[in-house]
């Protein structure tokens, strides 16, 4: 070959590839078999990017001049899973919502780290009942078992950093996940401990079983909304603010009794420890919710709403949580039933006010893609029928849409007079409170007598 064209392929090649890595714009699409909504929706931690929407072959694609480098997420109602794109990528998906975890496979660029995370998640998955077992075990075996599953994980890690040409920021998430995964465990093992062998105080542990917090990073923003890292602050949060309390306050009991009291500890904790904005928002907004819907007194709920503005009043989710506030207040004992339209079968608008007039209601929640949900409260809904035949039990369906709403209906012989369908769930979760999925609301000629009860344990 001529060597002025040699020199000239050669540096041309070279070229194109500078060119290549300096491209910024990234490519993410893919195909869903079996498609449970028309969209994709791609997030970068709780903002949207993009919407995409399916094709007629079922595919969908997103084509960004950029992104902020490291995890994102994509959802297909009712599902959501992560994906790794640094700037450059081009990774195409293909999943089946029939087995929507389970079947997902990445390839294209960054291919090797987005298969090993969701590997790991369905790992972690399929690990939970065989550590749940562990819990009965002494803390030198426990933690023995644990590091054995954690360094078999970060063993493949390692084979996979020798195979493919991982960044540091996708090695950082990769890692990440294993050690904070390891870490959960460690944190709920005293209580989990405590309850699976009957002890009636936490077990003593060795001096050195915590000492993996020195390596705690509590601000880290790339892993801010990464499911392992946040779960494992929760988890840490929570046992800290148990022990915190049980040392400085001197009563287990008092923290049993006493929701709020155990809660403000925790809210104290997170102001003193979380500095990075987004963590610590939705650290405050998790320890909120999780208070505000266990329902306690409403003097005990004013007095942890006035803390909670006192510590975190410029808190992104300030609106959701003045709403659920309000709206617990609005679903007190001896209250009217709010406002809230519904639809029958025929297509028609009713009021929940004119459903709950002269009989007594138990209204319940169900969703068509919570399928193994969805049986198991008709099971229980029949069963309370029998035993409660002076009450009308009244079936309202979130989630979903109608035409196949209408077709569950028919399929599962329900009855129609008892079953209503609902347009916007944001608009029915924060009017009635819809988080608890076995949530139960008692009313008497449309007046309610308990708005958190559970259809399991309230009867």
């Amino acid at each position: 070959m001529n060597k002025t064209l040699l020199y000239f392929i050669i540096i041309l090649l070279a070229a194109c590839n500078t060119a290549e890595k300096k491209s910024t714009a990234v490519y993410f699409g893919g195909e869903i078999v079996n498609p449970s909504s028309e969209y994709v929706v791609l997030f970068k931690g709780d903002v949207v990017l993009d919407t995409a929407r399916l094709d007629e072959n079922n595919r969908f694609s997103f084509q960004l001049d950029s992104v902020d480098e490291g995890l994102h997420h994509f959802y297909h109602f009712p599902e959501e899973q992560y994906v790794f794109l640094e700037r450059g990528d081009s990774l195409q998906l293909r999943l089946n919502t029939v087995d929507f975890d389970e079947s997902l496979v990445f390839s294209g660029t960054n291919e090797q780290v987005n298969n090993f995370l969701l590997e790991m998640f369905l790992a972690n998955e399929q690990e939970e009942e065989l550590i749940y077992k562990f819990y009965s075990l002494e803390p030198e075996a426990f933690i023995s078992k644990i590091d054995s599953l954690k360094n078999v994980k970060l063993e493949s890690l390692n084979n996979l950093s020798m195979e493919a040409e991982l960044s540091d920021g996708a090695k950082e998430i990769a890692q990440a996940g294993i050690m904070y995964t390891s870490y959960i465990f460690k944190e709920a093992y005293p209580f989990y401990h405590k309850r699976k062998k009957g002890e009636k105080s936490i077990h003593d542990l060795p001096p050195d079983f915590y000492d993996y917090r020195a390596d705690i990073n509590y601000d880290n923003k790339g892993l801010g909304y990464y499911r392992p890292y946040y779960n494992f602050m929760k988890y840490h949060l929570g046992n800290l603010s148990y022990m915190d309390c049980k040392n400085g306050c001197g009563s287990e009991i008092k923290m049993a009794k006493n929701k709020l009291h155990f809660n403000q500890h925790k809210l104290k904790l997170i102001d003193s420890l979380i500095m990075q904005k987004e963590l610590r928002d939705n650290l405050f907004r998790n320890v909120a919710m999780d208070y505000l819907l266990k329902y306690d007194k409403e003097e005990n709920i004013e007095i942890f709403i006035k803390e909670f503005h006192q510590m975190s009043g410029n808190n992104r989710h300030i609106h959701e949580i003045n709403g659920l506030y309000d709206g617990i207040k609005n679903l007190q004992p001896q209250k009217e039933l709010p406002e809230l339209m519904v639809f029958d079968s025929e297509g028609n608008k009713v009021s929940i006010k004119d459903l709950g007039k002269d009989r007594k209601v138990v209204f319940y929640f169900w969703s068509a893609p919570e399928k193994r949900h969805f049986t198991n409260m008709i099971t229980r809904i029949n069963l309370l029928k029998e035993k409660y035949p002076e009450y009308t039990f009244i079936g309202l369906n979130v989630r979903t849409e109608h035409s196949r709403w209408n077709n569950m209906l028919e399929v599962s012989q329900l009855d129609k007079n008892e079953q209503f369908w609902t347009e916007n769930f944001e608009d029915v979760a924060h009017t009635l409170i819809v988080y608890d999925p076995n949530r139960g609301i008692i009313t008497n000629d449309g007046i309610i007598v308990d708005a958190f009860a559970n259809v399991y344990t309230s009867f």
